[in-house]
């Protein structure tokens, strides 16, 4: 299909009957003379909601399971009232009561084991996608734009990871394809619920954080789009946090890795996964603001025409360090380091920086604070016997620090940079923990204290004239 245009709407963009509103405008404009196809999240906090429901679920908090429903329900009423005409409000919320009621049986299921399986998580935190597609298709439909709302469990298939499933690329495209392709010749607006999938025989599947931003680049890769478009409440990938540099501006362009490397390192605009089934096809994205529809955004390709060097700086302040050291010169360092990063992988933790001492076989890993204990347990399980024979010292653990990250593409090739970070890191009096660069150059990661993180990010954002 030529011309196709997947567009995504994040929580904020969608959070309110006003919102919903603006977002299906925005979605139906472009739609007059291309195809067009949405792809929605949950309004914004009913994710969390659900999620909590759940919990007070398995900790048989009946009163608070009923509590956090009514809520849910509330919402989504009040948003159908206040969204739909008046003759659109019944089959709306007859298609709202059918939604909490599955979420109400996979959680009263839960109450009576007192346990959250993860399967049935992953097929209860979609409904919160599922009411937002449901009322943005009714309204669009109300406002003379034909739109089908799409559960993704019937085109995203995944593997069987709950909670942090991947896609399968074939089967998806095939199903895609046969689901969506006939309704867009048809001239209807695919209304798809971001964040979920199912695996090839059909159990629901989630796919972790940022899911929804990529289900629309595995759709927009599946059906071979034009272009992606994600509505978000800022303007575009920025060269740094606005409320820690307030000198920050929007980056025009950037390059896939680029946008990846600073989605991976803090900045909350992308997930780094959600350009992987982009790259190959070369389909470019467009980071907007739903907010202010007419700012121009940030376009994100595969090569850009101008390599500036040291272009955006991100930083993380929840996070930990976690240090490994050999107690005997007989055991092998890089054994133990490959156990260890083998143990993360297999809790499916994210390594945000990875840095070695080859003389002390002392090596270090950062992590985010919310991964942290189960960091913990598979490095104390996976070297339980090193560690009980004092051949591994005690796992040690500072929360007392901060990531940042400097990232560009015109960086690579270019002396001197990393040693005006360095300095100007160092005359703020911060102190450098410890630093990792990859090969490409593209990003260096400097673990400092975390009370002078707001000061180096500020340091290095100047030193690089960033923004300018």
């Amino acid at each position: 299909m030529n011309d196709l245009l997947i567009m995504k709407f994040g929580g904020t963009s969608v959070g309110s009957a006003e919102r919903m509103r603006i977002a299906a405008g925005i979605a139906a404009e472009p739609k007059a003379h291309r195809p067009v196809a949405i792809v929605v999240s949950a309004m914004s906090r009913i994710t969390d909601l659900l999620l909590d429901t759940l919990r007070r679920a398995e900790g048989g908090d009946n009163a608070g399971l009923g509590a956090n429903i009514a809520r849910l329900r509330e919402r989504h009423l009040a948003t159908c009232l206040e969204l739909l005409p008046r003759e659109r409000q019944a089959a709306a919320e007859e298609g709202i009561a059918h939604l909490i009621g599955e979420f109400e049986r996979i959680a009263g299921g839960m109450l009576l084991l007192s346990e959250m399986p993860p399967r049935s998580v992953d097929e209860a935190v979609a409904i919160g996608e599922r009411l937002s597609a449901l009322l943005i298709a009714a309204y669009l439909n109300g406002q003379g734009t034909p739109a089908e709302a799409i559960n993704a469990a019937e085109i995203v298939v995944t593997d069987a990871v709950f909670g942090n499933a991947a896609p399968l690329m074939e089967p998806t495209r095939t199903k895609a394809r046969a689901r969506l392709l006939p309704l867009l010749e048809r001239g209807i607006l695919p209304v798809v619920t971001g964040f979920n999938g199912a695996t090839a025989d059909g159990r629901p599947t989630t796919l972790g954080r940022g899911g929804s931003d990529f289900s629309a680049s595995i759709l927009a890769a599946a059906l071979d789009a034009s272009e992606l478009w994600i509505w978000t409440d800022v303007d575009g990938i920025m060269s740094a946090d606005p409320r820690l540099v307030p000198t920050a501006a929007v980056l025009d362009e950037v390059t896939y890795a680029e946008a990846a490397e600073l989605a991976y390192n803090g900045a909350k605009v992308l997930h780094p996964r959600t350009l992987a089934p982009l790259v190959a096809k070369k389909i470019p994205v467009w980071s907007k603001n739903s907010f202010a529809p007419e700012k121009p955004g940030t376009r994100i390709l595969s090569t850009i025409s101008a390599a500036m060097g040291a272009r955006a700086v991100t930083s993380l302040a929840r996070v930990a360090l976690i240090s490994l050291e050999t107690a005997s010169a007989e055991l092998s360092g890089a054994h133990v380091m490959a156990r260890a990063l083998d143990a993360l992988d297999r809790a499916n933790v994210e390594v945000l920086v990875f840095s070695s001492s080859s003389y002390r076989q002392n090596f270090c890993f950062l992590v985010r604070t919310e991964e942290l204990e189960k960091s913990r347990q598979a490095l104390e399980s996976a070297l339980a016997l090193e560690l009980a024979h004092d051949y591994v010292n005690p796992i040690q653990v500072d929360e007392k620090v901060g990531l940042l990250a400097i990232v560009g593409e015109g960086m690579q090739g270019k002396p001197g940079i990393a040693g005006r970070i360095f300095t100007a890191i160092s005359r703020e009096n911060v102190n450098i923990i410890a630093i990792a660069q990859g090969s490409s150059e593209l990003t260096i990661a400097i673990v400092v204290s975390g009370a002078g993180l707001e000061k180096a990010v500020r340091a290095v954002h100047a030193e690089c004239r960033m923004g300018h």
